[in-house]
């Protein structure tokens, strides 16, 4: 294991709704919990086995660790194994404090000219890029992605890298959508009350065609339904966006258009996929990061992340550290 000491933790969806209902579906606040799983810090002390950190390297921490090796750490798809390990997942505290313990093989050493913000928005990035290999996205793909709250963005980012042709994103919010053009995507559409089927029918008019692959990131009903009848003909729809337990939606128009259907948990094995994009100037996530607060401030931190106001709202938990 290594001590951190941290520096940028940003705020997620989840920790809202976690500190605003105590509970996501099956995970309940049962006793007080850090929150906190987006981060970055430097390293102050490593445990007697561990070789590959040593005090003072910057490291970008991934949230999930496995307990046991079992047969989904065999296979490389840790991120299912039952007994996993994840911050601010209860009962597990997360890291958003000053000084934080994590194993030190889910800490990733960041090179000298990746900082410590993007570090910490190597998580959020992360799920883009594991939704868009579950997708399938490669050269001349025509992507929509559903919902443009930080996880579209970071969906559009890592699809327009992958070599989509062409992305077309939607949401409620005009300045979301001018957020997601300036990242890359190719068309936007703000949904107002539109049906489902005209949602799909834009989508359609916008792109030329029918998209191959839908990335859903909001988890409302009527927006799976759009991203089925959206989704050409023997193409994929990723469900990323988590909403109630029981969702309707048109399942014998994907069944009989086989329309595959993929969930998607987190992610794995993609932390050093990121931080090569990141040191490697492919991929440019600063534009993500809205807002940033001092430790001392995350409560109003929180409630600008709850009022839905910019889009990342960065924690600044070193305060010895005078960078922007």
């Amino acid at each position: 294991e290594v001590l951190l000491r941290m520096h940028s933790v940003g705020i997620c969806g989840s920790d809202v709704h976690y500190w605003q209902h105590g509970r996501i579906g099956d995970f309940v606040v049962k006793d007080p919990m850090v929150l906190g799983h987006e981060a970055s810090g430097t390293v102050v002390k490593v445990g007697s086995g561990v070789t590959h950190l040593k005090p003072g390297d910057r490291v970008a921490i991934e949230p999930g660790v496995p307990r046991e090796m079992d047969e989904f750490c065999k296979t490389g798809r840790y991120n299912l194994s039952p007994t996993i390990f994840f911050c601010a997942t209860p009962p597990d505290d997360g890291n958003l404090c000053r000084y934080y313990k994590h194993s030190a093989s889910y800490c990733y050493k960041l090179p000298d000219n990746v900082t410590f913000e993007e570090g910490a928005l190597i998580e959020p990035l992360s799920v883009g890029i594991h939704a868009c290999k579950r997708a399938g996205v490669t050269l001349g793909s025509k992507v929509f992605v559903s919902g443009s709250g930080p996880i579209g963005l970071v969906n559009v980012l890592v699809a327009k890298m992958m070599g989509a042709a062409a992305v077309v994103i939607t949401d409620l919010s005009a300045s979301r959508l001018q957020i997601a053009k300036e990242v890359g995507a190719d068309f936007t559409i703000q949904v107002k009350n539109e049906t489902p089927q005209e949602v799909a029918s834009k989508v359609e008019s916008l792109l030329g065609c029918m998209p191959e692959i839908t990335v859903e990131c909001t988890g409302v009903q009527a927006c799976i339904q759009a991203g089925i009848y959206a989704t050409r003909s023997g193409g994929t729809l990723v469900l990323v966006g988590l909403g109630p337990e029981m969702v309707t939606v048109p399942i014998v128009n994907a069944a009989v258009r086989e329309v595959d259907i993929r969930g998607i948990f987190r992610y794995c094995n993609t932390w050093p996929v990121a931080i090569a994009l990141l040191a490697s100037k492919r991929i440019n996530v600063k534009p993500l990061v809205t807002h940033r607060f001092p430790l001392e401030k995350a409560l109003e931190a929180f409630e600008t992340t709850k009022r839905g106001e910019g889009v990342k709202v960065m924690l600044k938990c070193d305060p010895t550290d005078h960078n922007p």
